[in-house]
């Protein structure tokens, strides 16, 4: 933890009205203080986030929130500064949220994302937050969706969230943002391994990155493989084909035709009011997660129940003990 995050979780700074002032007046070292308090696991901490929350909540809702995924070696994070240049240029404020592996020695986030992304590190107009996963579900911070809301009622207008393209990841930032992307590499078979992790039928668009050089055939047949496995699957939204495009983040081309669709999207579902309906449906789940999350946390913090929960998975798994009898241990145990 740094000198900042120590601060940050200082009890003079749980005064959320003036943290939330801080946080509309744009204000970074206050936002990045904010993101750290509601990260905290800490019951008081808790507390005081969900009132920042809260405080805040009138002033979120604007921003385009556009989700990345793609293997490991696929260019997201040189896509995303390509990208968050390019918009940084139109007047654009961008926040990315990238989730990254935790370590398993000290719990932070280890890909260091800010020295991926060398131009928007030193751009005045975006705001980059490195969140370890801590084990949770696909690698997605458990706090994500919250900083998205920070990071809007601070005035950033475009939410990029990148994840690290493994596990189950992508089913959950699909649910946090309103547009999916996801990248894929001429030539590397991803043709099928999307296909077989059903990543296709959440993209609200596929790009083929790295078409430069001699690999732009070779991006165009990896297109039109999958422009083909489109065609039979059903498209998230009755609104909207998903398009394949071709770019390369290393030279920018393409890359003002790949936000000109994401433009394009959120215009037509906002028309058919399938924007709000989306994302209410994605509150709705955000609450039920925190919930199971809160229900949990006995497990995680009760020092009798951990102590315990070994020899309960023991007992179950020499057929000592019938899991229904388990589960009625444990909820003694948490009731206790």
């Amino acid at each position: 933890m740094t000198p900042l995050d120590r601060t940050a979780l200082a009890p003079s700074s749980h005064d959320a009205e003036r943290l939330a002032r801080g946080i509309r007046a744009g204000e970074r070292t206050v936002l990045s203080r904010a993101i750290t308090l509601i990260e905290s696991k800490r019951a008081d901490h808790r507390s005081s986030a969900a009132t920042l929350m809260q405080a805040l909540l009138k002033d979120t809702g604007k921003a385009v929130r556009v989700g990345i995924t793609g293997a490991p070696g696929v260019g997201k994070s040189t896509l995303i500064d390509a990208l968050g240049s390019m918009l940084s240029a139109k007047c654009r404020k961008i926040a990315v949220l990238a989730v990254d592996p935790s370590s398993r020695r000290t719990g932070g986030s280890i890909l260091a994302d800010k020295t991926r992304m060398a131009r928007l590190g030193n751009d005045p107009n975006a705001f980059i937050r490195p969140s370890p996963s801590s084990g949770t579900l696909g690698g997605v911070a458990a706090k994500t969706r919250e900083t998205m809301l920070l990071c809007e009622a601070a005035g950033y207008d475009v939410v990029l969230v990148e994840t690290v393209g493994v596990g189950q990841s992508e089913i959950a930032v699909a649910d946090m943002t309103d547009f999916f992307l996801v990248l894929a590499m001429p030539g590397a078979g991803d043709e099928l391994q999307a296909l077989k992790k059903g990543v296709v039928e959440l993209a609200d668009m596929i790009a083929v990155n790295k078409a430069d050089g001699d690999n732009v055939a070779r991006a165009k047949l990896a297109a039109s493989q999958f422009s083909a496995a489109l065609h039979i699957l059903s498209s998230r939204s009755p609104h909207w084909s998903s398009p394949v495009v071709t770019c390369s983040a290393l030279t920018g081309d393409g890359i003002e035709v790949l936000w000109s669709h994401i433009l394009d999207h959120r215009q037509r579902l906002t028309v058919s009011g399938e924007l709000a309906a989306r994302r209410g449906e994605q509150q709705v789940k955000w609450m039920w997660t925190m919930l199971e999350e809160r229900l949990f946390a006995p497990l995680r913090s009760d020092r009798a129940l951990k102590a315990a929960l070994p020899r309960i998975e023991a007992d179950v798994a020499a057929g000592r003990l019938a899991p229904a009898s388990a589960v009625e241990k444990i909820a003694e145990m948490l009731a206790a």
